[in-house]
């Protein structure tokens, strides 16, 4: 057998979870045992926690409508992690997730009302908006030096303010009866397709880290972009790429948006799309993605999202009020990041 080139050898070592995340060697242990002390075990266990207290505690919870609903709150969040994730993993971030996703769905809104156009061109050309406005983030950040969270804070503001001058803050309502109609349809009574959208991608981008040199080199490009650079990646070019990919799933997760209320509105991720901030950080770093780069979990990350979905949504179950959700809401994520330290702990006395 071939010996693997340097970049693939640089990433497949990088993508390995370091000895020091779990705090024990995992060598030679048993499959399950490495799968108990996993980030993606620990979320598994929170969300049926969570979803047996919810459910236990509010009837509402578990109705097939309520379920429905959360099936589509969480498939919107899960994307808009998996676009932050994509950053991520190159050691970046990119503030400006809602903002590019509300430009892509007035967009998409402008091009089927104004323009006439039909509805998968309008949703290509949308979504290409998209990769475009996360490709010149990139290319800003390349060029400029500047670390990528200046450059995507400032582009926020650029790209939501240059959106309400040119379409004067106008709702777009006009959505085709099929597409509108896709964001209500359930399978069995409760599953939402826009979920199966998202799991659909979530494997697309598995494939995407696991199996493909361009995958292997956004992963040595976060992991030690000098020794990436040496061994033959062009980093400058990866970091535009995950940057155009985060601006496409951000579009992904607008379109869903869209579907899901029937109308392209300025104010759909909040003022400057601000209100999308917290979900694209949580889904990634719930899930492991580490901050510095060179490790991505795309399932952790869509663990991760549907764990913050899912106590949003049995909060405002027990009728607390919406200002304090945000609140319980950080306070209870502490609490299950304590637990899993404590599992891990628990494992590490017993010698596992």
């Amino acid at each position: 057998m071939n010996a693997p080139t340097s970049v693939e050898g640089a990433a497949m070592a990088e993508s390995e979870p370091p000895a020091r995340d779990d705090g024990l060697s995992q060598k030679g242990a048993p499959g399950w045992t490495r799968f108990l002390l996993t980030n993606e075990f620990g979320l598994v266990t929170l969300i049926v926690i969570f979803g047996a207290v919810f459910a236990l505690g509010t009837p509402g919870f578990s109705s097939p409508f309520n379920l429905f609903t959360l099936g589509r709150t969480m498939a919107i969040d899960i994307m808009i992690g998996f676009s932050m994730m994509v950053v991520i993993v190159t050691g970046g971030l990119n503030l400006s997730v809602g903002a590019i996703g509300v430009c892509v769905a007035i967009g998409c809104g402008w091009l089927l009302e104004v323009a006439g156009a039909p509805l998968a061109l309008a949703i290509f050309a949308a979504l290409a908006l998209g990769a475009a406005l996360g490709a010149l983030n990139g290319v800003l950040i390349v060029r400029s030096g500047l670390h990528s969270f200046i450059i995507t804070l400032a582009t926020m503001s650029v790209f939501f303010g240059l959106m309400l001058f040119l379409t004067h803050a106008n709702a777009y309502r006009q959505v085709p009866l099929e597409f509108s109609a896709f964001g209500k349809m359930r399978f069995a009574g409760y599953l939402s397709p826009l979920l199966l959208v998202s799991i659909a991608i979530g494997l697309l981008l598995a494939g995407l880290y696991r199996f493909t040199p361009l995958g292997r080199e956004m992963l040595a490009a976060g992991a030690k972009a000098a020794a990436a650079e040496l061994s033959g990646v062009r980093v400058g070019r990866t970091i535009v790429i995950c940057h155009a990919l985060s601006g496409v799933l951000a579009g992904i997760a607008a379109v869903m948006v869209v579907a899901r209320t029937g109308a392209a509105i300025p104010q759909m991720a909040g003022n400057l799309g601000q209100d999308w901030l917290l979900p694209a950080f949580l889904g990634p770093v719930l899930g492991g993605t580490l901050l510095a780069g060179g490790r991505a979990s795309v399932l952790g990350t869509f663990l991760g999202a549907a764990l913050v979905s899912e106590l949003t949504n049995g909060l405002l179950q027990f009728r607390i009020g919406e200002f304090w959700v945000q609140t319980w809401l950080g306070l209870l994520l502490l609490l299950a990041v304590l637990m899993d330290l404590a599992r891990r702990s628990f494992l590490a006395r017993r010698g596992v």
